[in-house]
């Protein structure tokens, strides 16, 4: 073989090296998940999952429920609640929000179980220093399919977070970079649309970015 040869030889081979090494690099890198229906009924999701890129405020779902991060839109998932999630109702005024002591409710907790959706909200994507006091405001627009409510519990104690009821609290501050899980409960069987809303004033402005009204669809089952 001629030196030429040679040369055109380790070219050829540099080259399919290089072409190898980025085929590889392009099926690792992450692409957007396809806009398919999907039925989510146990595992880690972050109901609320809050970015802000390219000016624009927006709210998916992050589904981990097969281990890895899936970024959804809202409109394509149902949330699955299933009889297992029925408890009932504590004695005590301080549960009274929740419906009679004594009667049904299902209830998503803030601790992780076992064959149900273990509900979260996130803003870690969203940068420090973005929006005015490093926050963001949460509001329940509407509720259809029964009453609806959102609640920490500490100590035994529950604090509402978000109620559908009129008198029930309909904002929370949430601070960007966070995340958190909270009980999402629900006092009878059927088919929900839980809608809320994301702002922010843009730092140093009086401008208000906001996701607009994001519905979510929960099936609440009685058996």
């Amino acid at each position: 073989m001629t030196h030429r040869n040679k040369k055109a030889v380790r070219i050829r081979t540099r080259l399919a090296v290089t072409l190898a090494s980025m085929l590889t690099a392009s099926l690792v890198t992450a692409t957007p998940a396809l806009a398919e229906p999907v039925t989510l009924t146990s595992g880690h999701v972050d109901i609320l999952d809050v970015n802000y890129v390219s000016d624009n405020l927006n709210v998916k779902v992050r589904d981990e429920t097969s281990g890895a991060a899936v970024e959804r839109n809202p409109a394509d998932v149902t949330f699955q609640v299933p009889a297992a999630a029925k408890t009932t109702v504590p004695s005590g005024s301080a549960w009274s929000f929740l419906g009679t002591a004594g009667s049904t409710v299902w209830v998503l907790p803030q601790s992780q179980v076992s064959n149900l959706i273990w509900p979260g909200w996130n803003t870690a994507d969203v940068a420090g220093g973005v929006f005015d006091g490093n926050r963001l405001t949460f509001e329940l627009v509407s509720v259809t399919g029964g009453q609806f409510s959102i609640y920490r519990t500490s100590l035994g104690s529950p604090t509402v977070l978000f109620h559908s009821r009129d008198s029930g609290p309909k904002t929370q501050y949430v601070s960007a970079g966070s995340h958190a899980h909270a009980n999402w409960a629900f006092n009878t069987a059927g088919t929900y649309t839980v809608t809320f809303k994301v702002t922010g004033t843009l730092a140093g402005t009086t401008t208000t970015k906001t996701s607009g009204n994001v519905s979510f669809t929960f099936q609440v089952l009685n058996s």
